[in-house]
């Protein structure tokens, strides 16, 4: 599975798991009548947002994913292709923090608001990750893809030889 792909994907998973923590915590907290929780929890999720906003405003690559695309292992073939096998396996997280929130909602309905906030923050904070490593794929003509590692291992990238992006340069205002 491509990276950028990847990034994409664990975007987008990410705010789908917020999606569904706070839709637990607006159902949880509409069983009880004059309970603040509903009110706290929207004002966390602004909060979040905005949180959120401000760490991914930049169009820069985060450390630890320049730090990853510096140790990809060159490779000449391609990974095998199992996108499903390798989101699960590197995902799993996000699967149990998920499951366990939403799930305390019957213990407790503000753990699913208060772990929808945190997923809010990490899907606006990387939501521009993919971009970046895509220009670095087309400036460099090189193409990542994620290796299946055991899920208790750190993610490892394999860097394979992509289509490098000839763009006309330009001298002196003039296209050469």
């Amino acid at each position: 599975m491509r990276f950028v792909d990847f990034l994409r994907t664990t975007v987008l998973l990410t705010a789908a798991a917020a999606t569904a923590l706070a839709t637990i915590t607006v159902l949880a907290a509409g069983t009880k009548a004059g309970d603040p929780l509903l009110p706290i929890a929207v004002g966390w999720w602004v909060l979040a947002a905005l949180i959120g906003l401000r760490l991914g405003r930049r169009a820069q690559m985060n450390p630890p994913i320049a730090r990853l695309l510096a140790g990809a292992k060159a490779s000449t073939t391609l990974p095998e292709q199992h996108p499903s096998a390798i989101l699960l396996n590197r995902l799993w997280p996000l699967l149990l923090f998920t499951l366990l929130a939403g799930g305390l909602a019957f213990l407790a309905p503000q753990i699913p608001g208060i772990a929808a906030g945190f997923a809010i923050i990490f899907a606006l904070a990387w939501r521009r990750q993919d971009a970046a490593v895509a220009a670095i794929e087309e400036r460099d003509g090189a193409s990542f893809y994620v290796v299946r590692t055991s899920p208790v291992r750190p993610i490892a990238l394999v860097r394979t030889p992509g289509f490098k992006a000839l763009r006309p340069e330009r001298v002196n205002g003039a296209v050469t």
